[in-house]
């Protein structure tokens, strides 16, 4: 599997490219809603939509008060930023 750079921005990567990206992290894809994805750690779960401007990230149960937190990511964003912000968890 050979990813453009991982400093590329994510709106320079294929689609192809993007959801092999999300499966190396860990992430399944959902077979009804093909642009929605999760993940589940031992820390934390998460859903993520591949949005028509934006990459978006819902972390279930992760604020202080037990609500889910909602982030959303720019494609400007490089993969390797996005990495960080989204597998580092909540």
């Amino acid at each position: 599997m050979t990813f453009p750079s991982a400093n590329t921005p994510l709106y320079n990567h294929p689609l192809p490219d993007i959801e092999d990206w999300l499966r190396s992290q860990g992430c399944q894809q959902d077979p009804h809603n093909l642009h929605c994805w999760t993940i589940q750690t031992e820390q934390w779960e998460a859903e993520i939509w591949l949005e028509v401007d934006c990459l978006s990230v819902r972390y279930f149960g992760a604020d202080t008060d037990g609500g889910d937190i909602v982030r959303s990511f720019k494609y400007s964003l490089s993969r390797k930023d996005l990495d960080e912000a989204i597998f580092a968890g909540p």
